[in-house]
């Protein structure tokens, strides 16, 4: 099968950082499936793993963290998915990725594609809407039947794939939703998607907060930088309120900021149940099946930003370039293979 792949951690702009390959084609046992991978997207987290490093892969690796395509094959413990069922999905960080032609994948992480929406379409939304589904509701505690109704969210780097979706998510919510945006695409963008204000992150938020009314907020998602931000979530966290994080930090982060106001701060990773093979797995699956509803409803759209064809090593090398260069809106898809 056809396969995108690494051997070294090299900088994007060497050709050989990702590359063409040929690999063989897995077979499915227990609870996965194997997928006939028809579009993928891109996001920070394929940078960050392909970033340059001391380390040589004895056999190429396979990254890639979002698809959707249709059922090939099915394991013996199998119970969800049926051959040729259009399915969406993240996977697991610690398996081969979703670059390749074919994929397996255990079928509890795993959705039901949106009636409503191409390949492509459907690839933007795994990653990106579990993340920001769990750190809204499941790390927030936000009650997504609206016992939160009115109250206020800052949501930091609000025009990139997760924010994007969190966004759209708090509104559903009932939430008063502040995004961060500093080109007048971006602000567009928020604004499309719901944002009720947007503070312009390369000023004082602080004070640009203060002239929209909110100098202080219940909720604060931050889907950027956290060291760069969290003396500036301290002062605008409620007392009693909540932060959630998604980018490790870099230094040590001053905990004691947020003493005195009892607010607390909870990391959200979308790996963690693959990873750890938690009881709970199949919650990320049923979680893509209620997307899905919310898609074909009309009350969730697409983040697909943009799309390049076919799922190539060139192409895939330009979209790691642009994710990189922390400029996308929305969500950078590739679709179909040259079969």
């Amino acid at each position: 099968m056809k396969a995108v792949a690494l051997t070294h951690y090299l900088p994007i702009s060497d050709p050989q950082a990702l590359f063409d390959t040929e690999l063989p084609q897995p077979s499915p046992t227990g609870h996965d499936i194997l997928v006939r991978v028809e579009a993928v997207s891109v996001n920070p987290v394929d940078t960050k793993v392909r970033a340059p490093k001391d380390k040589v892969e004895d056999s190429p690796k396979v990254l890639g963290y979002d698809a959707a395509g249709v059922v090939e094959s099915v394991g013996d413990g199998v119970t969800r998915f049926n051959l040729g069922d259009r399915v969406y999905y993240s996977g697991d960080i610690t398996r081969p990725g979703t670059n390749a032609e074919f994929q397996l994948v255990d079928e509890r992480l795993v959705g039901k594609l949106p009636q409503s929406l191409t390949f492509a379409e459907a690839a933007a939304l795994p990653l990106t809407t579990i993340t920001a589904w769990e750190a809204l509701f499941t790390r927030l505690s936000i009650d997504r039947a609206g016992s939160n109704r009115g109250q206020s969210i800052l949501i930091i780097g609000g025009a990139g794939g997760v924010g994007s979706i969190a966004i759209q998510l708090a509104k559903l919510a009932g939430l008063v939703v502040i995004a961060t945006a500093a080109r007048p695409q971006s602000q567009a963008w928020v604004k499309q998607l719901g944002a009720d204000h947007t503070v312009d992150y390369s000023e004082a938020m602080i004070e640009k907060m203060a002239q929209l009314g909110h100098r202080e907020v219940d909720f604060i998602a931050n889907f950027n930088n956290t060291d760069a931000y969290w003396a500036v979530m301290a002062e605008l966290i409620r007392p009693q309120g909540k932060i959630v994080g998604i980018v490790g930090n870099q230094d040590p982060l001053d905990l004691n900021l947020l003493k005195t106001k009892s607010a607390s701060f909870t990391w959200e990773f979308m790996f963690t149940r693959s990873m750890y093979q938690t009881a709970d797995m199949a919650d990320q699956g049923q979680l893509l099946d209620q997307v899905a509803a919310l898609v074909d409803a009309g009350k969730l759209r697409t983040t697909l930003g943009e799309t390049l064809s076919p799922i190539n090593a060139a192409n895939l090398r330009q979209a790691h370039r642009q994710i990189e260069s922390g400029r996308t809106i929305g969500k950078l898809v590739l679709e179909g293979w040259d079969r």
